[in-house]
């Protein structure tokens, strides 16, 4: 505990609170949006975020600590949508028993060490690709927002470009104070109706069926995994960290499994605010951004123990503030994935084509654009740039073709 006194900083705290206010303001919709097709009560509700909250923060904080990386984990935001299309014919506990089963698959995942393998098999451009087309959705989201609310977009913007000249290391802390007094004052944000509510977790027994495992569990493990291990192990390998992923993909299970009886889903790496953590923005320092993602889980655990007030206070500002506030404060990290793709002039190609699939955001067959980005820039990358060998090796490049 001395050690991570030591290294705190006011910059990495920042960044732990932004990725939960991210969190809080764009995936919590999807499992609000679950609730509502459930026709679950209030006080359910409030269990499920208390269990997804208190899952991201025990695993977040267990593994930055003993790993001292920043390792920011969440519920499965894609494993949510799915939810929204199975209820309400699929009983509560049902949808408890999917969770213990998915948990169980991705922990025999995690100890067996398959998803390392899978992860040394990409190509570093194609990867650095896919993370760049990820993020490069939420910058447009910044862009996007001026259409509807310009004067607070615009007021945001000059102030994240005056904060990072003048004091880089605290440019996001500094713009989030600005951007809520201009939500308030522009938008006419109100705080009034947010009140201190502790959480009164729900136990959910489990029930087992083969529609729960067939429709919800298989489907959560295959888009947890493509979804949210992948591309948040991506980033936490973009960013200098070699950290094996058997560890984080183990503790991540373990604690999806408990969490699972108060209606927690899976709890994975986390995709987007993960890049929050991880960039320079958290601390110049890599050794010392760990604490972002310490930080990160203590803010988890605060919104846990408080879901009901966490939940009205960010739903009392508006949508397009979170949308402005996670599109610059994650400018740094598109910055740092186009520059390593762009880097690999061996396989240029196949990362460009890798960046445009996954920043098109499609979805087919179920599965979002990260996995398709990676599977198409893999073909590319195999049929353009890869050595081919017919009885002698032989190599395929550019100016030979």
């Amino acid at each position: 505990m001395t050690v991570i006194f030591k290294d705190w900083s006011i910059s990495a705290i920042t960044a732990g609170f932004v990725a939960v206010l991210v969190s809080y303001s764009g995936p919590l919709m999807i499992f609000f949006q679950a609730a509502q097709s459930a026709e679950v009560s209030n006080a359910m509700i409030t269990s499920w975020v208390w269990a997804i909250s208190i899952g991201a923060a025990v695993s977040g904080i267990l593994l930055s600590l003993l790993l001292k990386v920043p390792v920011v984990t969440a519920w499965s935001a894609p494993g949510t949508a799915l939810l929204v299309t199975l209820f309400p014919d699929l009983s509560l506990g049902e949808a408890v028993g999917g969770y213990l089963v998915a948990a169980a698959v991705i922990f025999v995942i995690g100890v067996t060490g398959s998803f390392d393998r899978i992860i040394r098999r990409i190509p570093p451009g194609i990867a650095s690709a896919m993370m760049a087309g990820i993020l490069f959705q939420f910058g447009v989201g910044v862009f996007v927002s001026l259409e509807s609310v310009p004067a607070l977009a615009i007021g945001m913007i000059l102030a994240y470009l005056v904060f990072k000249r003048l004091s880089p290391r605290y440019s996001l802390v500094l713009l989030l104070v600005v951007g809520v007094i201009l939500a308030v004052v522009l938008e006419d944000a109100s705080l009034d109706g947010v009140t201190l509510s502790l959480a009164d977790p729900q136990f959910i027994a489990p029930e087992w069926s083969w529609n729960a495992i067939l429709s919800l569990a298989m489907p959560l493990v295959l888009v947890s995994m493509t979804g949210q291990f992948l591309p948040g192990m991506t980033i936490i390998r973009s960013a200098g960290y070699n950290t094996p992923a058997k560890p984080i993909v183990t503790v991540t299970s373990l604690v999806s499994f408990v969490t699972a009886f108060f209606g927690g889903i899976t709890t994975a790496t986390a995709a987007i605010t993960a890049a929050i953590c991880t960039s320079k923005e958290a601390h110049e320092d890599p050794d010392k951004r760990y604490v972002a993602g310490v930080a990160n889980g203590v803010f988890y655990l605060i919104g846990g123990t408080f879901a009901g007030t966490i939940v009205a206070l960010f739903t009392s500002l508006p949508g397009e503030f979170i949308a402005v506030l996670a599109g610059l404060a994650l400018i740094g990290a598109i910055s740092s994935n186009i520059q390593a793709f762009a880097s690999r002039k061996d396989h240029l190609e196949a990362s460009v084509i890798t960046f445009i699939a996954t920043a098109s955001g499609m979805s087919f067959l179920g599965l979002g654009s990260a996995f398709w980005g990676v599977i198409v820039g893999a073909l590319a990358y195999n049929l353009l740039h890869r050595r081919f060998t017919s009885g002698k090796s032989m190599q395929v490049s550019d100016s030979e073709r």
